[in-house]
């Protein structure tokens, strides 16, 4: 029986659909977020679920909520990075201190919890971390240029993390969704467009009547997502990352082979940027 501790448990989202995954596997589960009482009723029907209050970019309650998690269960097996959410904006637009804000949730928070859960995992030999990514980490999204920045960063700290860890019995998945019914793309509806220069406005107006529009639509079901992980989990040997849904599929398999084949286009040159042999 493993233990998960989840991050970003909104109802309906993929914290609650990783939790519901792993109690319906036998495992116990601690489930955290910013506002608990949604949580309570459901953590209440087993005695395998715990629900802790935490905001991931509150160290200090980072700290307290994986103590509080050891103490209970007994440690941590599985740890899901998934709290984080997409703000819109322009490159050269967006405020300095929603782009800050945007990197303490999505990217710094994730390392803050990872190095207060790790030491748990390496002392007992094993353990899994699943980051939380998006195909937005592997192809940039026009008018979410911060957000994408952030999860590119989680790509690459998640790939240096499997080599670090793995000789120490610790895994590590990268999930990369794309469009889930979740409560993502909700408050699009009522929060205005923060942007600074006027030229991009109606391109950010498009972004955000789009992500309205997709509310309630998205072709992505959390629940098989989240099962999906898990399966993915029990492969030997378990992939690296894992893209969900079948346009994110579709979207991530173009950009690369894009990618590699610009990249092979330029090989000359490339080759050419070293000394004489």
């Amino acid at each position: 029986m493993r233990t998960w501790f989840i991050t970003g448990g909104t109802p309906g989202g993929f914290g609650m659909a990783y939790a519901q995954a792993a109690l319906e596997a036998g495992d116990r589960v601690v489930l955290t977020a910013r506002r608990v009482e949604p949580l309570r009723a459901w953590a209440a029907t087993t005695d395998r679920a715990l629900v802790l209050p935490l905001d991931v970019t509150d160290p200090e309650q980072v700290r307290s909520a994986v103590r509080t998690a050891e103490d209970h269960f007994g440690g941590i097996d599985v740890l899901v990075n998934n709290a984080g959410r997409g703000w819109y904006g322009s490159v050269e637009g967006m405020a300095d201190d929603a782009v800050r804000s945007l990197f303490e949730l999505n990217f710094f928070a994730v390392l803050t919890v990872l190095r207060e859960v790790l030491p748990g995992m390496r002392a007992r030999g094993n353990g899994w971390v699943v980051n939380m990514s998006s195909v937005a980490g592997l192809r940039g999204v026009t008018g979410f240029g911060y957000y994408s920045a952030a999860k590119h960063a989680i790509e690459a700290i998640t790939e240096v993390l499997r080599n670090e860890v793995e000789p120490l019995g610790i895994r590590v998945l990268a999930v990369e969704p794309g469009a889930f019914r979740t409560a993502a793309y909700a408050g699009f509806a009522d929060e205005p467009v923060g942007e600074t220069i006027v030229d991009y406005k109606p391109m950010l107006d498009e972004v955000r009547g789009a992500m309205v529009d997709q509310h309630g639509n998205q072709p992505g079901d959390p629940e098989r997502g989240a099962r999906a992980v898990i399966a993915a989990m029990a492969q030997d040997p378990p992939p690296k990352r894992l893209v969900l849904g079948s346009g994110a599929f579709d979207v991530v398999t173009a950009t690369l082979d894009d990618a590699l084949a610009d990249v092979r286009a330029s090989e000359t040159l490339s080759r050419g940027a070293d000394y004489p042999a």
